[in-house]
């Protein structure tokens, strides 16, 4: 049986995937995992292999940093190769990276299944090269692995077949139950080390290009910020690269009373995270941890491909206003004590999303499933119309949309493809 490749290149892939490759192993499928290294400083990548406990890499793109279009380029043309060399019966890989449009468009070019993990996010920001990033690798992909309904309903309004789609919850959630107690452990020990009183503090993380890249947006955040810690102790585990950004600009003296630290490992961060008043951000990943851990959030940042997070008012979107920052760090440092006694159902699954996920990627490694060319000579026009009563609109309707009667994402609905059989989808046309 041909092998399941895996595909990750940074630091928040390899979080992800934990549990997926955990599962794969555990499920005896032979799989080869593949670092692209997009993230090459080790306090950024290495040490999550090390906490984690990955096997190491069965090969390695030295990728390093660049250019969008060098990133891209770089990993598909080495991955051609391993393609070629490897034959791998499906590719995966998760999220919105360079990493991640270059292994879908790689495995299309060579004709091997794409599946992707996390499909369906949607920002509507397309100034966001992720969002460029993830919605062509939906476009492409043979499989698509849904971590929430949300994300679920974008892609079946994006026309994508019901049948490729599979709601698997998020991995993250995998991660967090997991080593739930272990941060739990750790939280006390490391807030000591660091000097830090539990739910004393406020937590910020800040990478995104659209804030580090524009000086004026950069320059109203670390505004905020510097009001804020005139009341509340503040730490900020910076980038390396928006800690350069903020020296090159002349930034840093709004941040003389902001706790400057080097990255840390994962297990820490969830330590700050998990105890600290309300966490700044503009990360999609920390906005999920939060979420999930019940930590009030403002969001650097106008839009969010996680709106499940604003549920409830655990996420609020502050954009790079100062004065919009300002007042809904305070208002939810107000409500913090609340959020964190909420009873909520978490949209973003019950912990078994990587087992999920390696079970289907089981199922179509033993299928060998194969792109292929289609065979349209008898309809070679493909047409579209609307259907009336006479065609069943009732019983075919919730199937061919995908939702159920409580307006619910249905994609397995009863006797589907036999109801689909019903509409006539394409027709030949005579001259």
């Amino acid at each position: 049986m041909k092998p399941v490749m895996i595909v990750a290149g940074t630091r928040p892939e390899i979080i992800k995937l934990a549990s997926v490759i955990e599962s794969l192993e555990k499920l005896n499928i032979d799989y080869l995992f593949i670092w692209t290294g997009q993230h090459y400083d080790y306090e950024l990548s290495r040490i999550f292999f090390e906490q984690f406990k990955l096997p190491e890499p069965d090969e390695v793109l030295q990728v390093g940093s660049g250019t969008h279009a060098e990133q891209t380029a770089k990993i598909m043309l080495g991955l051609e190769k391993l393609i070629k060399k490897h034959s791998p019966a499906i590719v995966t890989a998760e999220g919105d990276t360079n990493t991640v449009v270059a292994t879908a468009l790689t495995s299309l070019k060579c004709l091997v299944p794409f599946a992707h993990v996390e499909a369906g996010l949607r920002s509507w920001n397309m100034v966001m090269p992720e969002e460029v990033n993830r919605k062509i690798a939906d476009t492409v992909a043979t499989v698509h692995f849904a971590p929430t309904k949300l994300s679920l309903i974008n892609l079946l309004f994006e026309g994508i077949c019901p049948k490729n789609i599979y709601l698997t919850g998020n991995t993250i959630v995998d991660i967090l139950c997991k080593y739930k107690n272990l941060v739990k452990e750790k939280g006390e020990a490391f807030l000591s080390e660091v000097g830090l009183d539990k739910n004393n503090y406020i937590l910020v993380t800040l990478h995104r290009a659209e804030n580090t890249d524009n000086p004026q947006r950069l320059g109203n955040i670390l505004k905020a910020l510097k009001y804020l810690s005139q009341q509340y102790n503040i730490i900020f585990p910076a980038h390396p690269r928006t800690k350069n950004r903020i020296m090159e600009l002349g930034l840093a003296k709004y941040l003389q009373k902001v706790r400057i630290i080097k990255p840390l490992g994962y297990f820490e961060f969830l330590s700050l995270l998990a105890n600290c008043k309300t966490v700044l951000t503009d990360s999609g990943g920390v906005q999920e941890e939060a979420f999930i851990l019940k930590v009030p959030t403002v969001t650097l940042r106008y839009n969010t491909e996680r709106p499940e997070t604003t549920m409830y008012g655990l996420n609020k979107l502050a954009g790079a206003d100062t004065e919009l920052i300002v007042r809904l760090t305070l208002q939810q440092i107000g409500y913090a004590e609340k959020m964190r006694t909420l009873d909520i159902k978490n949209p973003f699954g019950d912990g078994h999303a990587g087992e999920r996920i390696a079970r289907i990627l089981k199922e179509f490694s033993e299928k060998e499933i194969a792109i292929e060319e289609p065979d349209l000579r008898e309809t070679p026009v493909v047409t579209y119309a609307l259907l009336d009563d006479r065609t069943g609109i009732d019983s075919i309707f919730e199937p061919i949309i995908g939702f159920n009667e409580d307006g619910e994402p249905c994609i397995q609905a009863k006797d589907y493809w036999k109801l689909l059989a019903k509409v006539r989808r394409s027709y030949y046309r005579d001259e």
